[in-house]
């Protein structure tokens, strides 16, 4: 991956958690190439940082993120180009599921298309009650086939399809409703929010988070009898680690 001085995404630690921010708002936070490299070094260097428990995904300006960037994406006609560009965002998507740290995203304003993607694809997400959420490539002729990937995940598949199909826009509460972010907050609520939820989880153990994490993520495309096998290995592991049973054994000396 290309080496960025990564204007485009800044990040900043406080008490353990990361907080990386789109920071391209006189283009609506849009996902040129350069952004996606940005994120994805700023989601890597977050996840490999020991002092870091837990990474908040925000966006600078009124808009979190209108998806890709059309006006770059316009300036090419091969194939070939497009191939490349939609791995390099399924590649992204990737780092943020495989990071072992959870990600949470903030989300203060609209979010479309590979936007709508990207709060799909973090483990939580709050935003204020103002955000608008959509896929709406489809209103110009192009369905959003990478974005649906991260939505059928996240949410019901009628409610995925419905939005991938007809473009429209909803509302944060009704995002909540679907399942699609964990709640919608007054706007001046959200950075509070955030930070609580944030806060609750960075105080846990890591190692039994991030085992949980990808636990969560893997056992959902297995069979329910491989998922129970996998989770039934992951939590013997777990509390066959030394700072798990020194908690436990803390529990019960109190108790």
């Amino acid at each position: 991956m290309t080496s960025l001085d990564n204007a485009y995404v800044l990040m900043s630690v406080d008490d353990a958690v990361a907080t990386l921010t789109l920071n391209r708002p006189d283009k609506a936070n849009a996902l040129s190439e350069a952004m996606m490299d940005a994120l994805e070094e700023r989601i890597l260097q977050a996840g490999a940082d020991d002092g870091v428990r837990v990474v908040v995904l925000a966006a600078a300006g009124k808009i979190f993120c209108a998806g890709h960037d059309l006006a770059e994406m316009t300036t090419h006609g091969d194939k070939g180009y497009f191939v490349d560009l939609f791995a390099r965002c399924s590649r992204l998507m990737g780092a943020i599921r495989q990071c072992p740290k959870p990600v949470i995203a903030k989300v203060q304003g609209a979010a479309v298309a590979a936007g709508c993607q990207l709060v799909a694809t973090c483990d939580l997400a709050y935003a204020a009650d103002r955000a608008k959420f959509g896929v709406n490539g489809i209103n110009l002729g192009l369905f959003c086939s990478t974005p649906s990937v991260a939505l059928s995940r996240a949410m019901p598949r009628k409610q995925a399809l419905d939005l991938a199909l007809t473009g429209r826009l909803i509302s944060a509460a009704r995002a909540a409703e679907m399942g699609l972010i964990n709640a919608a907050v007054p706007a001046e609520a959200l950075d509070a929010t955030v930070a609580e939820t944030a806060a609750l989880i960075a105080e846990k153990l890591p190692s039994a988070i991030g085992l949980g994490k990808d636990l969560f993520h893997r056992q959902l495309e297995l069979d329910e009898s491989d998922a129970y096998a996998l989770a039934g290995e992951r939590m013997a592991e777990n509390i066959s680690q030394a700072a798990t049973r020194d908690l436990i054994a803390g529990f019960l000396r109190k108790h």
